[in-house]
């Protein structure tokens, strides 16, 4: 985030704050119930205070975001955040080229505009934050701005204020867009939802829903709170909470989140939360809290300018004085400037832009978009990967991997009878039935019993599919639960009466999963697996992927919960593609998303987002992060350790202006050529171009 209001020395304001999201038509006038002080139709999630109560982080009326659900964010040539980067950067390469053609005083010119309209993003907050005595890395860059300067270099001094202002203003713009991630979560919450009261059904807002309310949901709407089945029998979505793609068979007395999506059936559903404090608000909390605790995190360049600002400072005017004290004062006062001039860290400035910019630059070329400069330091430190399951390590489309019949019955024509009964069923597990069995006649006089399966007439034969709870396997009850062990959805097939077979389904492990996860220890990465699934069928999937740790039945908040448990011994990265795996992902020191098949809620509280779905470019992007951390290392040291010999050297006179010119000069020159060489990409990257299908390979 940019230094001007809320530097990176000081814990960040929390970027993702949803002050208030307005569904509905707004509460009708002189309605004053006690604790409504509020429009009644509005959601509220309260924003974060900032540490020290500095009121000085407010949002930035050029960069606010928080428009209606659905505002587009305006491209960045049209983003006002962006202005004065783009200003800086123009007229910086207008001066370049004014110098080339030998037009020296035009060329200084704009130089100087690019100077001013870069250094307005940081200089005047780290002045601020300078009388308020803290420091930070927008004090160090204007201190190397101010060397320049003095040094007659204000081209350099331009290039230094561009890199630091577009690398924080593109860090700023990227950390704005979180906002649109929770505006996209609470958007699964419905605008109004049905009130089952005595005098017939009302239309209220959602956020008029108190607890105990009768909710009437019909067939494809969305829950609209938490509550328990109080009539009727359905299956539910509960993707948007649990992450599963398998609908719940749900009947009276069983729980539903919000944001559910109901099936075919029509539910009564007694509120158990009010509107406004539900699943997703408290997920869309989970994310803020998240974002606010990782925008505490000091970066690395602050934790180098803290010590490394005052000493400068000081010992500038130490030696300053020392003249007064000599009766030589002008001797002194430029001595002081030459200590101020060698101890300037312009090589210590530019280290860690150029290297974030070519090493995300490139990155973005073979599909990982890393959003800040932040995110890319941290990631070059993780020991320990977290995977969730659904649509990350699996593929998220359920597809037949088991079928055993009774000894009269061929595989083929059970799955023909089934893929019949089920051919006008839009249930998930009915299409990886028709998918094994494609071309089957449709069955007549079909008929569904909501949550447990369906009927339906083939031929001479009544053929009903369901589970194992609302038809008796029979002779093949073994072979149910032995399925049901191994992690599969089952579905009997019932022929007149008679059970005739079992269908296993499964959603799959992507193929280059197992790869994925062998090339992760070869780096010495840790895996586990976070899963909203059953015991036993995380446990199975998580064999066949080679990974040994796994956490199961987690909710939104338990993913969280375990990812912090997680970061506090090791940096932890969250991989995930759900809006239930938001918060962990808001949580982890670095979050990736699955670009590619991710919720927008996913993508926009990841860290990083991958644009295709091959699970290999995670062990590859690490790779590269961790090579650019140690270029980055490398230019710091050196930059530091030119500071640290021309220090003394400028205090004692041995060198004057022109050789600390020379030195820094040079100094730089290695810190910018070492800082390209992030821009290579790593080796073993998959097949793909940033944005397109990546081929599949096999495990």
């Amino acid at each position: 985030m940019s230094d001007e209001c809320c530097g990176a020395d000081e814990p960040r304001r929390p970027s993702p704050t949803v002050h208030r999201i307005t569904f509905g038509a707004p509460r009708p006038a002189g309605d004053a119930r006690p604790g409504h002080g509020q429009d009644s139709s509005t959601l509220a999630v309260p924003p974060l205070a900032h540490e020290d109560g500095d009121g000085c982080c407010g949002p930035d009326p050029a960069r606010q975001s928080d428009g209606e659900p659905g505002e587009v964010r305006p491209p960045w040539w049209r983003d006002p955040a962006l202005l004065p980067s783009t200003v800086s950067g123009v007229f910086l390469a207008v001066g370049l080229v004014l110098a080339w053609s030998g037009l020296e005083v035009p060329a200084l010119v704009a130089q100087w505009v690019a100077l001013l309209a870069g250094a307005w993003t940081f200089v005047p907050g780290a002045i601020r934050r300078l009388v308020r005595g803290r420091l930070g890395v927008g004090l160090l860059m204007t201190i190397a701005a101010i060397g320049a300067v003095l040094l007659g270099h204000v081209g350099e001094a331009a290039a230094l204020a561009f890199l630091f202002s577009l690398a924080e203003t593109l860090e700023d713009r990227a950390m704005d867009r979180a906002k649109e991630g929770l505006r996209a979560l609470l958007s699964l919450i419905p605008q109004t939802a049905r009130l089952s009261r005595t005098g017939g059904d009302v239309t209220v807002p959602v956020a008029q829903i108190r607890e105990g309310d009768v909710l009437v949901v019909g067939a494809g709407e969305r829950v609209a709170t938490d509550g328990i089945v109080a009539q009727g029998r359905s299956s539910i979505d509960t993707s948007a909470v649990t992450g599963e793609s398998i609908p719940v068979g749900v009947g009276p007395g069983d729980p539903v989140p919000a944001g559910a999506v109901n099936g075919s059936g029509s539910l009564l559903i007694e509120a158990t939360a009010d509107g406004r404090d539900n699943s997703l608000t408290q997920i869309v909390a989970l994310v803020e809290q998240a974002h606010a605790r990782k925008g505490e995190r000091a970066r690395l360049a602050d934790r180098i300018a803290r010590p490394l600002v005052p000493v400068v400072l000081v010992a500038a005017a130490l030696v300053a004085g020392f003249g007064l004290l000599t009766g030589d004062p002008w001797t002194w006062i430029e001595r002081a400037l030459v200590v101020l001039v060698a101890a300037s860290p312009c090589a210590l400035a530019i280290a860690v832009p150029v290297t974030v910019i070519s090493a995300i630059g490139s990155a973005s070329g073979f599909g990982v978009v890393i959003k800040s400069g932040a995110a890319f330091e941290q990631f070059g430190t993780i020991r320990t990967v977290a995977f969730d399951k659904t649509g990350t390590l699996t593929s998220n489309q359920p597809q037949v991997v088991d079928v055993r019949t009774a000894p009269a019955m061929g595989r083929e024509e059970l799955l023909g009878l089934a893929a019949a009964v089920e051919s006008t069923s839009t249930h998930p597990l009915a299409a990886a039935i028709i998918t094994a069995a494609p071309g089957s006649p449709a069955a007549a006089q079909v008929s569904e019993d909501a949550g447990h399966g369906i009927t339906g007439r083939v031929g001479t034969r009544i053929v009903r599919v369901g589970s194992p709870r609302w038809i008796d396997p029979q002779q093949l009850g073994d072979d149910a639960d032995a399925m049901s062990g191994e992690g599969m959805s089952v579905a009997v097939v019932e022929a007149d009466g008679q059970a005739v077979g079992l269908i296993g389904i499964r959603d799959e492990l992507r193929p280059e999963v197992a790869e994925t996860v062998r090339m992760l220890a070869d780096q010495g990465i840790e895996t586990l697996m976070l899963t909203g699934d059953n015991p036993r069928t995380a446990a199975a999937l998580a064999a066949q992927a080679g990974i040994t740790r796994v956490l199961a039945d987690q909710r939104p908040a338990d993913k969280a919960a375990a990812i912090t448990d997680l970061a506090r011994t090791h940096p932890t990265a969250m991989v995930g593609d759900g809006i239930n795996d938001a918060p962990a992902l808001a949580t982890a020191t670095v979050g990736i998303a699955m670009g590619a098949t991710g919720s927008a809620a996913a993508v926009e509280s990841a860290d990083i987002a991958f644009t295709g779905h091959d699970l290999r470019l995670i062990p590859a992007a690490l790779a590269h992060a961790r090579r650019g951390r140690r270029i980055m290392t490398a230019n710091i040291a050196l930059a530091l350790a030119i500071i640290i010999v021309l220090f003394p050297l400028a205090l004692f006179g041995v060198l004057g202006l022109a050789g600390v010119v020379l030195v820094h000069e040079a100094a730089e020159v290695i810190v910018i050529l070492n800082g390209i060489r992030a821009a290579r990409r790593p080796s073993g990257l998959p097949a793909t171009e940033a944005g397109a299908a990546l081929e599949p390979v096999r495990a």
